[in-house]
């Protein structure tokens, strides 16, 4: 199906065309699937062309079938005739016989951002399907729309009223009767000759499903006894009856439905189904007898709902029918599979429904099920609801938080009345009163969402009650050993002991009556509960007064895994132990939220805390790690162990955030209490971070100082991982003052630390930091090599904020080889990650690098704009590196644009920073700038001097000059050796080769 324009789609009155090919499975059979294929190329086609001649629209086409829509009646008419026409005189592939009915209707649609809704569409559908190949069957109100101006010879044919599926008012059904082709037909497929107790009136539309009903129909073509299980108010039932409406033509004797759910003696069930069939009781015979006796040559489908309560009798029952009768299909709807042999248990899985936290635009929201279902029934309820962009996210909101289950959908979406959307979703959390007030015509326990859980609930036996309530304690899925030491063994509180060699078979019981759902994971399986049956059942917790204990033991089971991973986190088994901790990650967020709320419990939750830090950096949960930290570390009752460790981990946290003084702060607090705990690696640490918020605003030699007091400690005292983090740290200070050598040297001394503790975070910081080094060498393929290398294994940890940073330096790599396209792509990709993940660090540096190379494409405006905001947040970082480069960029700037004194002003500016900092390329950068704008200025003799000071100064540092720059410095030297003469030239070139940096920053700023 092609993309569609919906702004342009007919409104108001429209006439729908529905077609598709009859016996398209025996077609396919009979030419096989090379020949079939043709076939239906070539039927699209000429299908296509007659109906786009006429004004028709393609909304949808799934296999054989199209939708169809037109602004007038006369061109559906039209075109369906052409279309019938063209059909018959075609020669197809291999003599294939090509017979297609089609069906119109005329009404007034919603048009919505994701297409026609409505009963309408629903009818022009169903009458469609009551015709036969070569068939063109009208509604009445198509008919009346005509108006005796019927298309060339045509003539129209009453066929009467009809009653067709899912719809509550009868059709009075047209034929058009085409000159030259067939008119005669069997009587239509209406509800009228299909042998049936289906409820004809369906008096709202089904809603996607289109997956879940070919896959039933598949089961029910292999297997005799198909039964839908899942949760309740999950569509079990409106999806069976759907299957068993589309199914009625392949059954000869029909499509039976026999609804349980007002049973309550198992001994009724052969009795009510008999009933269905009008079989009477024969005395002295047992009435399943009688029934078996009556079903045994039929050829028919059997409906059982609503088979939970009664799923012994049901099985039963099921068992002796599928012996006796042969042609007999069954297909049950139960919260549990009934256990027969050669039974197929489908899962009704819930409605697709949008993920809110990666943001929900329209077109995304109208591709779920679950808020399609949400905005038809809500318009039913309240006709002036529309989705927009501003109320996107909230229905997103409710579908998700409902689980895609369509009665929660349905009883929500009819709160539109009275509440927006926003107020919806806002009081989810007290779904049980929110979402009552069902249909009154419906079951009782699908009145309410809580009688349909409650339904199930009642249904359990005490040991399955009491593990369901203890489970609700898990947010997001649990493993079995979690539940094994969470839920059961003794001391728990006053519910039924539950055994822990018993936990798995209560386990799977749970699993088969839909209210526990599994995942395979590789080789492990994980279990969850939907959000309203864990809501359902966190109540009853509270109310057995259990639900301090389980927490408890919840957090206790969460500490330890936390325990073991803060470890595993520096090694070989990284990878595993950041993936099980996401996995986990609304668990410890669930634990760190009780501990949090019991003061007893703030030292635990610190200790659950602090090894999280580093999950939290990896994963980008900045923000979140730290309030969880700060907040904790607010209470009372911690040891000042475990208040040196939160507010390390708190202050590396805000340091990766570019919050430097709270960082510092903290820092210094870690440092001081390790101090005085006379604690080696927890004093490395933190010097290590200090050392590095020292170096970053400039201070090399105090940071020299910390960092080689942290080194010593790790030395002597054997801590490899805070070593090879020291050592990393040192190399940038050394790299940033032009060190280039000892720089590498230390580098490659972490790098192999890296490798022997397995650890894939520090072996791409190693390799990161050698290939900034490669790039001022001038060695670029190594620094692409080594920037991809170490960009490979931060995917491979998920880890964004570094993703981010590598890009970014990759994107340098590119800038400087004069690959400003790419550079662009690869920076814009690092600033809209860094912006997501609010690292203040990565954006500043590609802001600045990302201006630059804005500017070199011709955007001067663009590239002013991001090298300002690049310069605010450097101030705020108290980045001076960050601080001088992206004033030097903005210099190149205005010298394009004619600025020169404004040039000249913030090369000044800029240029003393780096000779502050020792940072050689960053002047040499400058001077550049300076021998431009001399050039500019008509003095051509200090640009030489400058020129020639910039090579000198270059070689002497061995700092080669960029690909990208070398272009501009050759016309700049060509430029001024032009004005000058070649003699003058010399002069001016020898004496800005002799003199010191220092006497050339001076000359340039003068």
């Amino acid at each position: 199906m092609s993309t569609l324009d919906f702004d342009n789609l007919p409104t108001g009155t429209v006439s729908f065309l529905f077609t598709d090919i009859e016996g398209s499975t025996e077609l396919l059979q009979q030419v096989g699937d090379q020949t079939y294929r043709d076939v239906l190329e070539e039927h699209h086609r000429v299908l296509r062309a007659e109906f786009a001649t006429r004004s028709g629209r393609e909304i949808n086409t799934q296999g054989d079938a199209f939708f169809v829509a037109f602004p007038e009646a006369h061109d559906a008419v039209s075109a369906a005739t052409a279309a019938q026409r063209a059909i018959a005189s075609h020669t197809w592939p291999s003599d294939a016989r090509v017979r297609v009915r089609m069906g119109i209707h005329t009404g007034e649609p919603t048009l919505g951002p994701g297409g026609y809704v409505g009963l309408d569409v629903h009818r022009a559908a169903r009458i469609c399907s009551a015709g036969y190949g070569g068939q063109i069957l009208l509604s009445e109100r198509t008919h009346a729309l005509l108006s005796g101006a019927l298309p060339d010879d045509l003539t129209l044919r009453d066929l009467g009223e009809h009653r067709l599926k899912d719809l509550a008012r009868p059709e009075h059904i047209f034929q058009v009767d085409i000159p030259g082709h067939p008119t005669e037909y069997p009587p239509l497929k209406t509800l009228d000759i299909l042998t049936t107790n289906l409820p004809s009136l369906q008096l709202t539309s089904f809603i996607g499903r289109e997956r879940e009903m070919a896959e039933i129909r598949r089961l029910l073509a292999g297997s005799r006894l198909v039964t839908l299980t899942g949760a309740g108010g999950s569509g079990k039932t409106r999806l069976a009856l759907q299957v068993a409406a589309d199914v009625l033509e392949e059954f000869p004797n029909g499509v039976w439905l026999v609804e349980l759910t007002p049973l309550a003696d198992p001994a009724l069930v052969p009795q009510t189904v008999a009933s269905v069939f009008g079989v009477r009781e024969v005395p002295g015979r047992p009435v399943l007898d009688t029934l078996v006796d009556y079903l045994r040559a039929r050829e028919l489908l059997l409906v059982l709902d609503n088979c939970e309560h009664l799923v012994e009798a049901a099985a039963r029952l099921a068992g002796s029918l599928l012996r006796s009768c042969t042609k007999l299909r069954i297909l049950a709807t139960s919260r549990e599979a009934l256990g027969v042999a050669g039974e197929a248990a489908y899962g009704v899985p819930p409605l697709s429904h949008p993920d809110p936290r990666a943001g929900v635009s329209v077109e995304q929201l109208m591709r779920s099920e679950a808020a399609h279902l949400f905005l038809e029934r809500a318009a039913l309820g309240n006709p002036r609801f529309v989705v927009t962009q501003a109320n996107a996210p909230a229905i997103a909101q409710i579908v998700h938080r409902l689980d895609g289950i369509p009665l929660a959908i349905e009883l929500a979406a009819a709160r539109v009345k009275v509440l927006t959307a926003d107020q919806i979703a806002k009081r989810l959390d007290d779904r049980f009163r929110l979402l009552t007030g069902g249909s009154r015509g419906g079951l009782p326990h699908h009145q309410t969402l809580q009688a349909a859980v409650a339904w199930s609930y009642d249904l359990l036996s005490g040991q399955e009650r009491t593990l369901l309530c203890r489970l609700s304690v898990f947010s997001g899925g649990f493993s079995l050993e979690a539940l094994e030491a969470v839920c059961a063994g003794e001391g728990i509180g006053a519910g039924e002991t539950i055994d822990p060699g018993a936990a798995l078979d209560l386990l799977t019981r749970l699993v088969d009556k839909s209210l526990v759902a599994t995942e395979s994971l590789g080789h492990d399986v994980r279990y969850r509960m939907l959000e309203t049956i864990r809501h359902y059942s966190r109540e009853r917790l509270l109310e057995s007064g259990e639900t301090d204990a389980v927490r408890h033991r919840h957090l206790e089971w969460h500490l330890g895994m936390v325990e073991q991973a803060e470890s595993a986190l520096q090694g070989r088994d990284q990878l595993i132990w950041l993936d099980r901790l996401e996995l986990e990650h609304d668990n410890l967020r669930a634990a760190l939220e009780w501990a949090g709320a019991d003061s007893s419990h703030v030292e635990t939750g610190l200790r659950l805390a602090g090894p999280l830090h580093r999950f939290w950096i990896l994963r980008g949960y900045l923000r979140e790690g730290r309030d969880w930290l700060e907040g904790l570390s607010r209470a009372h009752g911690a040891t000042d162990l475990i208040r040196a460790k939160a507010a390390y981990a708190a202050g590396v946290l805000a340091f990766h955030q570019g919050d430097v003084s709270r960082a510092e702060a903290l820092s210094v607090e870690s440092l001081n209490l390790y101090r005085v705990l006379d604690d080696p690696l927890g004093t490395a640490l933190s010097l290590t971070t200090l050392g590095t918020l020292v170096r970053n605003r400039g201070d090399y030699a105090q940071a020299r100082a910390l960092l080689d007091e942290s080194l010593a400690i790790s030395r002597r005292s054997g801590y490899t991982w805070a070593l090879a983090e020291g050592l990393n740290v040192l190399g940038v200070t050394l790299r940033r003052q032009g060190d280039h050598a000892q720089a590498t040297a230390l580098f490659e001394e972490s790098l192999e630390l890296w490798r022997r503790l397995g650890d894939r975070w520090g072996l791409a910081v190693s390799l990161g930091h050698l290939g900034v080094v490669a790039r001022h060498q001038g060695d670029y393929e190594r620094a692409r090599t080594l920037h991809e290398e170490s960009l490979v294994l931060r995917r491979q940890l998920g880890d964004r904020q570094y993703i981010a940073a590598a890009l970014n330096s990759l994107g340098v790599v590119a800038w400087q080889l004069g690959d400003y396209a790419q550079a662009a792509a690869m920076l814009e990709e690092s600033m809209a990650l860094s912006r997501e993940l609010g690292d203040k660090q990565n954006m500043a540096a590609t802001l600045c690098s990302l201006g630059f190379v804005v500017h070199r494409l011709g955007d001067a405006a663009r590239a002013t704009t991001l090298l300002q905001e690049s310069l605010g947040l450097s101030a705020e970082l108290g980045d001076k590196v960050n601080r001088a480069a992206a004033l030097c960029n903005l210099g190149f700037v205005a010298e394009h644009l004619g600025e020169h004194a404004r040039a000249a002003a913030l090369h000044s500016e800029s240029v003393r920073l780096y000779r502050a900092l020792g940072h050689w390329s960053g002047v040499a950068d400058c001077l550049l700038g300076f021998a431009g704008v001399a050039l500019a200025r008509g003095q051509a003799e200090r640009s030489a001097h400058l020129l020639a000071a910039v090579a000198a100064l270059r070689e002497a540092q061995r700092l080669p000059l960029p690909p990208s720059d070398r272009a501009d410095y050759d016309r700049a030297v060509s430029e001024a050796r032009s004005r000058l003469g070649e003699d003058a030239f010399a002069v001016a070139w020898a004496r800005g080769r002799a003199i010191a940096t220092d006497e050339a920053i001076t000359e340039a700023t003068a």
